[in-house]
């Protein structure tokens, strides 16, 4: 049977690679794109059929930063589809971005620099705002957004006879010093992209408990540092220019610099290629790039508590029952 899969945030960037990647390594697989901008998403199908003409590629409106959007996607997407296979949430944003400059220049001269440019720890704040949802925005758009994608298609992703597989986008700013249980959603802080990934981390893992047996698996990748418009978007563009350099040096030392979209999405294919069920939950795979430019995975596992996990797992389905009460949605589609 032909794999159905589908990509969140697939119009460009990782998303967008992923999609290229996932068509060379099976031409067979039905394709869904799921983007919020359509004209983007139509000219990535494009370039997808050029590539493989006989090639299954749809498209499905989604903005995961809109539950009502996330509803009629979900309500379409059980339309068109009798099971998915795979569902990468990759979708995400990363707004407002500031570096702090002074923790840049002091860490490039200690002996944490290059901990430092790999994880961003220290390095980087962001603004937030409130969606038309009353949610923290990267928080719905990085979190929320897919998990009520997930449990609306659950229909969909759970069948023993043939397990399905979650992949997360996450990342090395993903730190357990940005997240809080009380502020889980980060009103209060100005690191709202490292919790939310982190957030990230521990729905993949409550998830596992929760629906293991019913056939549906979910993993963690990190795509390293890729250059994309989420990360251009941070600085100015002739910073970039001056760092680029320095960036392929630091390549000598962690394998974490991918650099493009391609190599960024190594993992999400080697995950693609597993077993869902001979993976391991409580461990994040990491896409890895040699100096020379050869590909890899490496796992490494999560800080993370189950505990904090499975608590974490009953707000989010707190907070779904209340706000699909308000859409008049129910919990599960029928």
């Amino acid at each position: 049977m032909q794999p159905v899969v589908l990509v969140t945030g697939a119009s460009s960037g990782i998303g967008s690679a992923l999609c290229k990647r996932l068509l060379r390594e099976d031409a067979g697989v039905r394709l869904c794109l799921a983007c919020r901008n359509m004209q983007k998403a139509t000219a990535t199908k494009a370039v997808l059929l050029a590539a493989h003409p006989a090639a299954q590629v749809t498209l499905v409106r989604l903005d995961v930063s809109s539950l009502e959007s996330v509803l009629r996607a979900a309500s379409e997407i059980q339309r068109r589809f009798q099971r998915l296979d795979c569902l990468f949430l990759n979708a995400g944003i990363m707004p407002n971005t500031h570096v702090n400059f002074k923790a840049l220049i002091s860490g490039l001269f200690s002996g944490r620099a290059v901990h430092m440019l790999s994880t961003a720890e220290g390095l980087l704040t962001q603004e937030d705002c409130i969606t038309a949802d009353g949610l923290q925005a990267v928080f719905e758009t990085n979190l929320f957004g897919h998990f009520i994608l997930i449990r609306q298609l659950e229909p969909l992703l759970c069948c023993l006879e043939k397990p399905s597989l979650l992949i997360w986008t996450s990342s090395s700013n993903a730190r357990k010093s940005a997240f809080s249980l009380t502020d889980y959603q980060h009103s209060k802080g100005k690191e709202s992209y490292s919790s939310s990934k982190y957030a990230t981390d521990l729905a993949s893992v409550a998830l596992n408990k929760h629906f293991n047996k019913q056939g549906l698996y979910s993993s963690v990748v990190c795509p390293g540092l890729v250059m994309t418009n989420l990360t251009y978007g941070i600085l100015p563009s002739f910073f970039w220019k001056l760092l680029m350099p320095i960036m392929w040096i630091i390549r000598f030392f962690t394998k974490t610099y991918t650099l493009t979209p391609y190599n960024g999405a190594e993992a999400q294919v080697w995950l693609f290629k597993q077993k869902p069920e001979s993976l391991d939950a409580l461990m994040k795979y990491h896409s890895c790039t040699s100096p020379m430019g050869k590909n890899c995975v490496e796992s490494q596992k999560m800080d993370v508590e189950e505990e904090t996990a499975e608590i974490f797992y009953q707000k989010l389905l707190e907070l779904e029952k209340h706000v699909l009460a308000r859409l008049n949605a129910p919990l599960s589609p029928k």
